[in-house]
């Protein structure tokens, strides 16, 4: 044996001096307690016959790459392992390590990435901000031993989770024979701690936020804001609940006056049908056309409504018209010359929302109804300016 820095190593092994077994003359001795195993092996089985790959795709050429052979036993070409649309591939399967820019197809959605996305526009998935736990920390390093338990529980789910702690404690307690806690005098603690801990979970969100900027999801950031109001803040907490609603109001100004102009330049492009479907998605649900523009978007949309105007067009602009702010107040000029039943059904269905419909059709008013449940859009999904 060589003993170096790195250890000890074995060179040579040398047979014993003594006559013995010369069989175990070669072998190495492991002295120690011997593990003994479970005495019953269990295997569970699966709970489905699965079909082996090799099965599904036919049997390898024994290629060191791990080719397979298609079941005709036609080698495939080579760069095979692109398993693209090509010749010998299965159907409905494409590669996703192949990259976008190399001609191979590409798991990524088309066209400019969602605001709050990914740079990358793989997926829709908005950024996930990162969390902190400075406040938290520096919270719980001021408590006493026997605050840290309670301190540790309203962290994880406030004052619920003390009494679950509890009662958990003197159910493993009555089991072991062994007396239980008063729940009183740890429930006085949570409550005294819970300002304490609100405080500092808050602190670390705002944190995060303000550092983030103008990356911070806007529904995040409102979320933080409103919440500042459930804590009572100390003089940092004041100051920082005051810089995140100001990052706030100037965000949501910003997407009220795009929203806006967007409205406006397609009013004066003539584009009437894109100004009436964007004013159906503000910016946030307390945003309001002004006077002026919704009298001007109502006039637009009625002029624009008139005898002369393509059936097809007439109608999908009355389908916006139904779902804008505006439909109160929208006068169509006149109904399309040439219009079949199918657009009289359409027309018929949406007086109670357009009530001058009903007066151009010579149709009583029937009262307005009920409220719209809002569908949510799905991902991909939603509606685009033509």
């Amino acid at each position: 044996m060589e003993t170096t820095l790195d250890g000890t190593t074995v060179v040579a092994l040398m047979p014993p001096k003594g006559k013995g077994d010369t069989k175990s003359a070669h072998r190495i001795e492991v002295i120690g307690t011997p593990q003994k195993g479970p005495d019953v092996n269990v295997v569970l089985a699966q709970k489905g016959k699965r079909p082996r790959r090799d099965d599904r795709d036919g049997p390898r050429d024994g290629s060191r790459d791990g080719a397979r052979r298609p079941a005709g036993g036609r080698p495939r070409p080579e760069g095979g392992g692109d398993r693209g649309r090509g010749e010998g591939a299965p159907r409905g399967r494409s590669d996703s390590r192949t990259p976008a820019g190399d001609g191979g197809p590409s798991r990524g959605r088309s066209g400019p990435a969602r605001p709050g996305g990914r740079e990358s526009g793989g997926r829709d998935n908005p950024r996930r901000l990162a969390t902190s736990n400075t406040f938290r920390n520096a919270a719980l390093a001021t408590l006493k031993p026997e605050e840290l338990p309670v301190a540790e529980q309203l962290l994880r789910g406030g004052i619920p989770a003390v009494r679950q702690a509890i009662e958990e404690q003197n159910t493993r307690a009555r089991a072991d024979s062994v007396p239980e806690v008063t729940p009183g005098p740890l429930l006085a603690m949570a409550e005294k701690l819970l300002p304490l801990v609100n405080l500092a979970t808050w602190k670390d969100r705002a944190s995060v936020a303000r550092n983030a900027g103008k990356d911070v999801p806007l529904r995040e950031l409102r979320s933080i804001v409103a919440s500042a109001s459930t804590v009572t803040l100390d003089e940092e907490g004041t100051e920082m609940a005051t810089a995140l609603r100001t990052s706030l109001d100037q965000r949501v100004t910003a997407l009220r006056d795009k929203w806006v102009e967007r409205i406006t330049t397609s009013l004066d492009d003539g584009r009437v049908a894109d100004a009436v479907r964007a004013s159906i998605r503000p910016p946030e649900p307390a945003a309001r056309l002004s006077a002026e523009l919704a009298v001007r978007l109502a006039d637009a949309a009625g002029q624009a409504m008139t005898a002369d105007t393509p059936p097809e067009e007439w109608t999908a602009l009355l389908e916006v018209v139904v779902d804008s702010p505006v439909r109160r107040t929208v006068k169509p000029a006149g109904l399309p010359t040439g219009a079949d039943e199918t657009l009289l059904a359409a027309a018929r269905k949406a007086l109670g929302y357009v009530p001058e419909l009903a007066r151009l059709m010579g149709i009583p008013i029937p009262p307005p109804p009920g409220p719209r449940r809002p569908v949510p859009a799905r991902s991909g999904q939603g509606r685009r300016a033509s």
